[in-house]
């Protein structure tokens, strides 16, 4: 099923549950907390043993792509990365446990200082949701083959600019376009 779709109509529920439940009810906002808190804490728990498999599992298997060139931040030209899968996916899920701790500060600051307690309820289950559909678990804790959507390096959503602009520049892994970025002289980096 696809996510987003999930995504949306778990949303739904969740507004539907947030509107009857009284939030102004001490002992109901600590349950509601303790529930937020206790999803991010299963959340982290996943990425942390997905990480503790990939160093378990010590998959040294080189994995070369050419990244697309960022605009933003000033990059004018695609930049080709040789890394090792281990190296990969370490990166991909200490990624989405920087978005957890992201995520804890933001609802923390909406939470305590700006006194919304609705967001608690809605991103409580999308979270755990998210971590368990995200593709380095999929891969290490179930057991899903990495091929098709799950190939490495992970195609990612197209970000607001380029959907905006209608540009698609993802990651390339075809050996000519790997051996014309190396050549040109941007090309060979080995991530750390």
């Amino acid at each position: 099923m696809n996510p987003a779709i999930t995504n949306l109509g778990l949303m739904l529920v969740m507004m539907q549950v947030s509107r009857k439940l009284d939030l102004e009810d001490p002992d109901i906002l600590f349950y509601v907390r303790a529930f937020y808190i206790s999803c991010q804490a299963i959340t982290l728990g996943v990425y942390l043993f997905t990480r503790f498999k990939i160093n378990s599992k010590n998959d040294l298997t080189t994995l070369k792509f050419v990244e697309p060139a960022n605009p933003m931040s000033g990059e004018t030209q695609p930049k080709a990365v040789v890394t090792t899968v281990k190296e990969y996916d370490l990166k991909q899920v200490d990624s989405q446990i920087k978005s957890v701790f992201s995520s804890l500060a933001m609802m923390g600051f909406m939470h305590i200082y700006m006194k919304y307690t609705n967001p608690l309820v809605m991103q409580s289950i999308s979270t755990v949701k998210s971590g368990l559909e995200s593709n380095i678990v999929k891969i290490h804790l179930f057991g899903t083959p990495a091929s098709g959507d799950l190939k490495r390096p992970f195609k990612s959503a197209p970000g607001f600019l380029q959907a905006l602009t209608g540009g698609v520049d993802s990651v390339k892994t075809d050996k000519h376009t790997v051996e014309s970025v190396e050549t040109a002289g941007t090309g060979g980096i080995k991530e750390d």
